[in-house]
């Protein structure tokens, strides 16, 4: 393979900036287990006053704390009503069922957005069934190409969990970026759920790390479970260091990255791939095309790196390390 010339496989991809190696070197740390890392604190705390949540807790990934919310709110043999596509099923290995012994309960998603009577359908309460124990939403949804669920969707379905008497939780891996697409502050977003687990090795280019919110008491049991799952990191200050400068920094960046997929998604259509324009709403683009192995294969031949996520489905995700000229190099390749 030649040297790389855009690396497109995910947003994960970044590596730590100048200033965040320097953070990561100057960190104050201490045992996180025993909850005494001050600069691991410090991220829980700006985590949690820019989503108004009570409390936080710093953990090595986003499926560990998608699936911590899940322990959080479910008892076994209970669904987790989620919609179609969502990584908490299709990306996070069966978690749900191998360590809190529920199954999910799939509700349609057009371009990822439910809607709020369709989840209301989904509930369960006969003793003849699986009774529903939680919502998940995620936001942005990944699978359906980075789509940005409306505000007055969560606001419904939000209604529907209050109803209910469920809790809500957001899969917010990318809910920067569906800030940054609303032109809202996040906490406009976040406000509606019991908990919200955000990712800051994605679109805000951390090295490592999600931070699981919710309530002091919520918060107080998921370190339990996260010590279960091995999520106990001691000196995590290292990386907490590192994410707060993405936490700093990283959101200005996402509208490039929203402009920057647009323009690849274009240029794609223009080439002659099939692209669902409407689904390019964030920073992931997805395109239809047969072999898609072996084209990603190709390109990466040339330099440019993709993902192969079936047959006949590649995506791209932008990122801040990926410039107007290097789009452009990669956009040479990918339709020559």
């Amino acid at each position: 393979m030649s040297s790389v010339l855009a690396d497109l496989r995910s947003d994960t991809v970044t590596t730590p900036t100048a200033e965040m190696r320097g953070a990561m070197a100057s960190a104050a740390v201490g045992d996180d287990v025993y909850g005494e890392d001050p600069t691991v604190i410090a991220l829980q705390a700006e985590l949690a006053r820019l989503t108004g949540f009570e409390a936080g807790l710093f953990m090595p990934s986003g499926t560990m704390t998608n699936q911590v919310a899940i322990a959080l709110h479910t008892r076994r043999g209970e669904e987790v009503i989620c919609a179609e596509g969502s990584h908490i099923y299709e990306w996070e290995l069966g978690m749900m069922a191998t360590f809190s012994g529920v199954v999910p309960r799939f509700v349609p998603a057009p371009l990822g957005v439910p809607a709020p009577e369709d989840v209301r359908l989904a509930v369960r309460r006969s003793v003849h069934q699986s009774p529903s124990g939680m919502i998940s939403l995620e936001n942005t949804h990944n699978k359906a190409g980075g789509t940005v669920v409306p505000l007055d969707t969560l606001a419904g379905i939000r209604e529907v969990a209050t109803r209910e008497g469920l809790p809500l939780h957001l899969d917010g891996a990318r809910v920067f970026n569906a800030a940054a697409a609303l032109d809202v502050p996040v906490s406009e977003i976040t406000r509606h759920f019991d908990t919200v687990s955000v990712c800051l090795s994605k679109g805000l280019g951390a090295p490592v790390g999600s931070v699981l919110l919710g309530s002091q008491a919520a918060m107080a049991r998921a370190h339990r479970y996260r010590k279960m799952m091995g999520g106990g990191m001691r000196q995590a200050g290292v990386l907490a260091a590192a994410a707060l400068v993405a936490l700093r920094d990283g959101p200005a960046r996402l509208p490039a990255d929203h402009r920057r997929a647009r323009v690849l998604a274009g240029a794609l259509v223009d080439a002659g791939y099939a692209v669902n324009l409407e689904a390019v709403q964030t920073n992931i683009v997805y395109a239809t095309l047969p072999g898609a192995a072996e084209r990603v294969a190709a390109w990466a031949e040339r330099g440019v790196l993709a993902n192969a996520l079936g047959h006949d489905s590649v995506r791209f995700v932008l990122h801040h390390q990926i410039g107007d000229e290097a789009l452009d190099r990669a956009i040479a390749v990918l339709t020559a």
